[in-house]
């Protein structure tokens, strides 16, 4: 893979992370202000661009094995750190979305 495929790679990363984030937050606004269709599909968007973000990141993880080295850069521990922390962030979307369920009565599994 070339350093233009790897960036391309790492720019994914980021961008579907970000994402990724964006759509854990907006589920978290649509269920406070009660719209909990809204929020459901905020969090199945967040979870299909995490989908994306790891196939990204599974490129980079096969390469390596191969034994085609990956140069880490700053700008690939960054792109690393934004889909730790949407993973993150939408894990705590789920359980802040059915808690505003539970809060409006709405039963949750």
């Amino acid at each position: 893979m070339g350093d233009q495929e790897n960036l391309e790679t790492i720019m994914g990363l980021i961008i579907n992370g970000g994402n990724a984030k964006s759509d854990a937050m907006e589920a978290i606004q649509a269920a406070k202000k009660g719209d909990f269709e809204l929020a459901d599909q905020k969090l199945i968007d967040s979870d299909k661009a995490l989908v994306e973000a790891h196939h990204s990141q599974t490129g980079m993880l096969t390469q390596e094995a191969q034994g085609d080295h990956v140069a880490v850069t700053l700008l690939t521990v960054h792109s690393q750190d934004h889909l730790m922390n949407a993973i993150t962030f939408r894990d705590l979307a789920k359980e802040m979305v059915d808690l505003y369920k539970k809060m409006d009565g709405i039963p949750v599994a």
